[in-house]
């Protein structure tokens, strides 16, 4: 058997490798397996903290996901997941009601999955979801203006944002790099981070579609503590434990 005491690399490795599979590790768990100090422990989540591999949290540490920059390569992965969740998604939308479609992979399909025959107020700042809106009857689209972000493929500037804080919504359903009981919602891009802000400032219910990757998870900007959102909307095999962390915080979780 190895001696991690001994050797700092493979330690650190297997740390890594286990992060990467659960998404998160705890110091005691951690100690106790590789028959380390706790502050052995400590020590390697603080220099991986430092890589930006990981986030320490309260009794270890969360995986920090990485970016995928590119809206078209993001649109390509994990499609059976996606396309699930947002069936989910758009049979929880109300009829009657004003609601926000945020720019995103898995909101543009569940846009797709809206019924023809649903009466509703869609606000969005994607272009590809007004245009998918357009095609039903009963549905009033709004779109927020300004100068569309190509990694977000949306409008997230002040022009939008201006639109935003005159509008009261129903429900809104927000896009999200990352999120773990901890550190709530989290993304990759500033000035969408803060756009998602306001949104759910002006939104009654805040709904999150999740694929299991994503959970638990941290990327660079909070958008949301976890209590600022209602409904989660993630795979069947996301990971108990942190379902149950969020159904512990008042939140409501549909895996499918």
């Amino acid at each position: 058997m190895l001696d991690y005491a001994t050797f700092p690399d493979q330690r650190q490795e297997h740390i890594k490798e286990t992060l990467r599979e659960t998404g998160r590790v705890f110091v005691a768990e951690l100690a106790s397996t590789l028959n380390v100090s706790e502050h052995t422990i400590r020590r390697d989540l603080h220099e991986l903290s430092k890589d930006g591999f990981c986030k320490k949290v309260y009794g270890g540490a969360v995986i920090i996901i990485p970016e995928v920059s590119d809206f078209t390569v993001r649109k390509s992965l994990n499609t059976s997941s996606k396309s699930k969740i947002a069936h989910k998604c758009a049979q929880l939308v109300k009829p009657e009601t004003c609601i926000f479609i945020d720019s995103g992979t898995t909101n543009l399909l569940m846009a797709e999955a809206l019924p023809g025959d649903l009466s509703l107020t869609v606000v969005t700042n994607s272009p590809e979801i007004a245009t998918v809106l357009l095609n039903k009857p009963l549905c009033e689209v709004i779109m927020l203006g300004g100068q569309i972000h190509k990694g977000v493929n949306g409008c997230i500037g002040s022009a939008a944002l201006a639109q935003i804080q005159g509008i009261n919504f129903d429900q809104a359903f927000i896009g999200g790099c990352a999120m773990a009981p901890e550190s709530g919602l989290t993304g990759y891009d500033y000035v969408d981070c803060e756009f998602k802000k306001s949104v759910i400032q002006q939104s009654s219910e805040n709904i999150v579609a999740l694929t299991a990757e994503k959970m638990p998870g941290v990327a660079r900007y909070v958008v949301a503590k976890s209590t600022d959102i209602d409904v989660i909307v993630t795979e069947e095999n996301t990971v108990k434990e942190y379902v149950n962390a969020f159904k512990g915080l008042d939140i409501c979780v549909h895996q499918v």
